[in-house]
């Protein structure tokens, strides 16, 4: 994305040209030793002994800045899972942490901090955030998805430097990178989000969160870093909604000239979903939205809930004209039934989502923030420290 547009609303770092790696790398090692940085990686044992995770971790193996790698492994049942996953990540210099989320120690702890009923990427990424906080280890935290298969070191370098940078003012940066192969990718993001988000603005006019929404390349990004001080106010969707809960949560804890993004690479592509399988996540991505908005004084009755849906498959229509032009630009196959058939899941989603909302406008508790936890119960973080080290520890 070679351009240097600005929205307005937040910052935007463009990349403008091949990166010089070095020179950030070396960049964040002189700002490491006065502000700590930490990993953290969000993996499910379906992940492990794929082509996208052996090269993050071979990629991750030559970073020198970063001070602590954590990682959450969900979906290992057994011993000899959660084993395989231990071995996976054993060889790398940095000495990882891992989760065993669901594990008996790790189980007992989400009994304690209310949230056994829970599951999903978003909860994943909270324990980690947690484990970070115990261990005290770290100033400056990031985390990424481990399916990326154009991973490198310039990705993570471009996604920590703003806020590693202190003469640069940012406490939070959001990762976005151009998704595309041989075709156009980010789904959920072009034909639901977007649209979606334009539609509310058609509807309720300029409201500051969608203002600021709307200002992200890439709000549904896996990739984000922060400064851990901003890591204990977050209270965030389990599921996954988990990207639109914690921009939320950003709105609210941040001033608007400490919120950037980046762009991080020429190019990203990561494991694609069936069409199907995204149903789950259009629906999980447009509650979360439903209850932020209403949340920030929004009233989303029925009757507006019921123009959204018609307005969202217009809008959502529309773009697919726009995507086709692009597409054929640059050379790239463009299947219009395929994106039409996307949008018809994704405004099914949408009539879900709305029908859930309307039922049970505040629907399932968000996990706690870390700071409301540490002031209840000042305890539970250093058991957290100690169950993680003690199922790493075992043979």
């Amino acid at each position: 994305m070679a351009d240097i547009f600005q929205t307005g609303a937040l910052a935007t770092l463009h990349r403008l040209g091949p990166t010089d790696v070095s020179r950030l790398e070396r960049e964040l090692e002189g700002f490491a030793k006065e502000r700590p940085i930490a990993l953290v990686l969000p993996c499910h044992v379906n992940e492990l002994g794929t082509d996208a995770l052996e090269r993050i971790i071979r990629e991750l193996s030559e970073v020198r800045y970063l001070r602590q790698i954590v990682v959450g492994i969900d979906g290992a049942r057994t011993s000899a899972e959660w084993q395989k996953a231990r071995a996976a990540f054993a060889s790398m210099p940095q000495n990882p942490a891992l989760l065993w989320n669901d594990g008996p120690r790790m189980k007992a702890m989400f009994e304690k901090f209310n949230a056994a009923h829970l599951s999903g990427k978003g909860r994943n990424v909270w324990v980690c955030l947690g484990y970070v906080l115990a261990s005290g280890q770290a100033r400056i935290v990031a985390t990424h998805d481990c399916d990326v298969t154009t991973y490198s070191r310039e990705l993570l370098a471009r996604l920590y430097y703003p806020v590693a940078n202190k003469a640069l003012g940012f406490q939070f940066c959001k990762g976005f990178i151009a998704r595309y192969s041989t075709r156009l990718n980010g789904r959920v993001m072009r034909l639901l989000l977007a649209p979606l988000i334009r539609s509310l603005q058609g509807i309720v006019g300029a409201h500051p969160f969608l203002t600021y929404l709307a200002a992200f390349r890439y709000p549904l990004s896996g990739e984000m870093c922060l400064d851990v001080s901003l890591a204990r106010t977050l209270r965030v969707p389990s599921d996954w909604g988990v990207e639109v809960g914690v921009l939320a949560g950003v709105f609210r804890s941040a001033a608007p000239q400490t919120v950037c993004q980046s762009e991080l690479a020429e190019r990203y592509d990561h494991k694609h979903h069936e069409l199907a399988a995204l149903h789950p996540m259009a629906v999980d991505v447009s509650k979360a939205l439903f209850r932020v908005m209403a949340a920030e004084g929004i009233a989303l009755d029925a009757a507006m809930l019921e123009r959204l849906q018609s307005d969202y498959s217009q809008n959502a229509g529309d773009t697919l004209g726009h995507y086709h032009a692009d597409a054929q630009i640059n050379g790239l196959d463009y299947d219009r039934r395929e994106e039409e058939s996307a949008v018809a899941v994704f405004a099914n989603a949408v009539r879900i989502a709305a029908n859930a909302f309307t039922e049970n406008p505040s629907g399932a508790s968000p996990i706690p923030a870390w700071e409301e936890i540490e002031s209840t119960q000042p305890g539970l973080l250093a058991e957290l420290e100690a169950a993680v080290r003690a199922d790493n520890a075992a043979t």
